[in-house]
């Protein structure tokens, strides 16, 4: 690095270069110190290390290193002592130290650096150190020294050179750790990995406090935060936000007191973005989008230049990533983090920032809802959003761009800005190694929901008790003849007149009688003849049939009848007369169901509330036959695999492009558990999310728990009994766990539990049925797997021939513990090179 750049980026950065004998300073000349670290005298006395070592950004002959050193008498987690100011040795070896890792052993071996750094209270005594000089594809170890005290041993190995042929890479990706909910035992599962690096996706802090959504169950080793200084969301109490410096240095400093997060640091090289908690959740630029914040002056989100600017510089000073900070700017956008590694010719990977350039959402938070007269917020903004809106203000947002004299209309719906678009379409076109992966921080898959489907499955749901008791009922009255009673029903609902249903019914029941084993059609055919229209007499034959002699007797009921006639007959009036349907009307909920009519987008902080800029990266990719691109995705605190397409919205879905793997969240809670809280304020949609089902287990009492429709919704496959039991399967056991079973216990007692619930026909007729129904939706069928209910992380093994992709579900805590059984379960996503599609095991 020259000096006088070094001098520009605030004394912060230095670099040195490696030698076999010890190390040549910048300037070229050797020394025992690095560039800019001269002027400070060792540390003495005691010392300690709270946040432990890190390293990053693994290039083939470089590597970035980073420690935070203090007294040993000062918090570890406060403001560095102003008088701190020393310096501190690195020591780093080629030499295998792996036995010493965990530990605070002397390095043993001869050392390629050996030299002095800086160390300064104005950067919270955080060091950022860069190492070049390195040989490819090695492993090297490293250990800082501050007085008497040594850090634990670090270890990082740097990537294969650009022209290397490579025959395997293994890495882990992983994203959102919120310190404030469930576990992060995640992290001592991918610490026994054999990992090259570490993808880490972003949300590696998360700025509020006391939030709705962090105050579940936690792990009791991880206590209460409390930020320094921090801001209400509302009002003066409840929940905060960090909008210091000293607030957001204290949430990294705090989390990478962990043990499990420190060795995860010291054992592999982070290649990490940021994501929008880093900063604010789902942010644009330095504008924050929560609730009831927006500008007091023309209603806009409230823009945080100052804010924004300490949330780009703590990450600087704590990630060890090797970009740059401009303090002498203005502007929040004072770091660049974008950024692309080269492993051999295996594999190029793109990091783009996904925040900092981003346009406001299309359809932005202030908007007025014209039903309220108040802001949408982020209800029909950035959630549950009506695709027919969201299309026609995307379109006059960018036909507008011009006359604001915008180079291009993607300028106006942007998530990368003009340059980062640019640069990563150039970035992929020049790249030729086999694989092109893209470490993306929001998904790239379209998540729609058909409303008119959706509504109308509902509505035959909640008519289906009305129904059974109706066929129990009419059962009692024709002489305990379920089937006649069920064709009866089935006429009625149908429109029948009640003599009409009797008759027609009749007719088709007596057919069976003399002519057993004929076909449907003849049954349909004397019940029109006795008066039905066909129409009528069709689900009548239909509820007949589903409850006949011939079928097991545990499917002759009137909830399985009604089922049939449920959604036989009144999904398909609705799906056929929308809100017109004398269904919809009889529901008594016309009004409030209205605006559900409609398609949606489920997420528009994604990439689908960034539709034509996406269709532009996909053309770029088909016209430029760009192949092998898989993008590494977090932030949905769920597991997706699924092909990204040229245009979503063209007849069929377009045509795959590429392929997007998402990794569910460390500990974050789930993209099912937002959804089922939002989705409980909306009466019969929620069931389109959650299922409730209470299961009594003798010493224990009732398990409650909300079984996970949202998938099912989203296009998951049909489901059978077993398929649904082993969904729920975690989700029991941790109910479980929360009762104080201990864990020895957990995994026997689980499944004694789902064998009772498989006898159950909550559970394996009125339950499957719904799953059934909702999948049948076909919703998204570019999704090939999703788990919304999910913590984890993904494990990567990439060879010339094949992407495989693991995700690895935990288990969730036992009392208040993380599971000493971590992983729970592993569903296995294969890419293989030359085709973009997504194989799922």
């Amino acid at each position: 690095m020259d000096r006088r750049q070094f001098l520009k980026y605030g004394s912060f950065i230095t670099v040195s270069v490696a030698s076999g004998a010890g190390l040549v300073a910048c300037g070229g000349s050797s020394s025992a110190a690095a560039d800019g670290a001269t002027d400070l005298p060792l540390a003495s006395g005691a010392w300690k290390f709270p946040q432990s070592v890190a390293s990053g950004d693994p290039h083939s002959d470089s590597i970035m290193l980073w420690t935070r050193a203090v007294p040993a008498s000062a918090d570890g987690v406060a403001p560095a002592p102003t008088a701190s100011d020393s310096a501190i040795r690195l020591v780093m070896t080629a030499a295998d130290n792996g036995a010493a890792l965990g530990g605070s052993t002397a390095l043993s071996g001869a050392t390629v650096v050996d030299i002095k750094l800086p160390l300064q209270s104005q950067y919270d005594n955080t060091v950022r150190h860069k190492v070049t000089g390195l040989n490819p594809n090695t492993v090297y170890y490293y250990q800082f020294v501050a007085g008497d005290t040594r850090s634990n041993v670090g270890r990082c190995k740097t990537a294969p050179a650009a022209d290397a042929d490579v025959s395997q890479l293994q890495f882990a990706y992983m994203t959102c750790q919120d310190w404030s909910v469930n576990h992060w035992g995640a992290m001592t599962s991918i610490a026994g990995e054999n990992l090259d690096f570490i993808v880490h996706l972003g949300d590696y802090i998360y700025e509020t406090v006391g939030e709705s959504f962090q105050v579940g169950a936690v792990e009791s080793r991880h206590d209460a935060l409390t930020l320094p200084d921090g801001a209400f969301k509302s009002g003066t109490s409840g929940a905060k936000y960090a909008t210091t410096l000293a607030d957001y240095r204290y949430l990294y400093k705090k989390y990478r007191t962990d043990t499990r997060l420190q060795a995860l640091h010291e054992r592999f090289a982070f290649i990490a973005i940021w994501d929008d908690h880093e900063f604010s959740d789902d942010s644009w630029q330095d504008a924050q989008t929560y609730d009831g914040t927006f500008s007091t002056t023309d209603g806009s989100d409230l823009h945080q230049t100052g804010r924004r600017r300490n949330a780009n510089q703590a990450w600087f000073e704590y990630m060890p990533a090797d970009v740059n900070l401009d303090t002498a700017t203005s502007s929040f956008q004072n770091i660049k983090i974008y950024r692309d590694f080269q492993f051999g010719k295996l594999m190029q990977l793109v990091m783009t920032d996904e925040r900092l350039y981003r346009n406001d959402h299309v359809i932005p938070e202030s908007s007025v809802n014209p039903a309220t007269g108040l802001p949408l917020g982020r209800i029909g903004s950035r959630y549950l959003v009506q695709q027919d809106v969201f299309n026609a203000v995307e379109a006059q947002k960018m036909a507008g761009a011009t006359t604001i004299g915008l180079a291009s209309p993607l300028d106006t719906v942007s998530m990368l800005g003009a340059t980062q678009r640019q640069w990563w379409m150039d970035k992929m076109k020049a790249a030729t190694s086999t694989w092109k992966l893209w470490g993306n921080e929001v998904s790239l898959l379209r998540m729609g929901l058909n409303g008119v489907d959706a509504i109308a499955t509902l509505l035959a749901l909640n008519a289906v008790p009305t129904i059974a008791a109706s066929i129990g009922s009419t059962t009692a009255a024709v002489g305990g003849n379920l089937p006649l009673a069920a064709g009866i029903v089935g006429a009625a609902t149908a429109g029948a007149s009640p003599a009409l249903a009797q008759a027609g019914a009749s007719a088709a029941y007596n057919h069976i009688q003399w002519a057993t084993g004929s076909a449907v059609d003849g049954q349909v055919f004397d019940a029109v003849g006795a008066g039905l229209s066909k129409e009528q007499a069709t689900i009548a034959v239909a509820a007949m049939n589903a409850v006949s002699s011939s079928r097991p007797a545990a499917q002759r009921t009137a909830a399985v009848a009604a089922q049939t006639i449920a959604f036989g007959y009144i999904k398909p009036d609705i799906q056929a007369k929308k809100i017109d349907s004398p269904f919809v009307a009889a529901s008594g909920k016309k009004a409030a169901l209205a605006p559900f009519f409609a398609r949606f987008l489920l997420n528009c902080d994604q990439w689908d509330g960034y539709n034509s800029e996406r269709k532009a990266l996909m053309a770029h990719l088909k016209t430029n036959s760009i192949g092998n691109v898989v993008a590494i995705t977090g932030d949905i605190h769920a597991f997706f695999a699924g092909t990204v397409n040229d245009d979503f919205d063209a007849t069929g879905g377009g045509s795959p492009v590429m392929v997007d793997l998402v990794s569910a969240g460390i500990s974050s809670d789930s993209f099912f558990s937002y959804l089922r809280d939002a989705a409980s304020a909306l009466g019969d949609i929620a069931a389109l999310v959650s299922y409730p089902l209470a299961i009594p287990v003798t010493g224990l009492g009732t398990l409650s728990i909300s079984i996970n429709m949202l998938d099912y919704t989203m296009g998951k496959a049909t489901p059978t009994v077993a398929s649904l039991l082993e969904q729920i399967r975690v989700q029991v056991r941790g109910a479980l766990g929360a009762k104080g079973l201990p864990e020895a216990q957990l995994d026997p007692t689980t499944s004694a539990v789902l064998a009772g619930l498989q006898a159950s026909s909550d559970f394996s007729v009125s339950l499957l049925a719904l799953a059934q129904q909702l999948s049948g939706l076909g919703n998204n069928p570019w999704i090939k797997h999703l788990n919304t209910d999910a913590q984890g992380f993904t494990l990567v093994t990439l060879t010339p021939g094949k992407l495989v992709a693991q995700f690895k579900q935990v288990n969730k805590l036992v009392g208040g513990n993380a599971p000493t059984s971590v992983v729970a379960r592993v569903t296995t996503a294969t890419v293989t090179a030359g085709s973009a599609a997504v194989a799922i095991s």
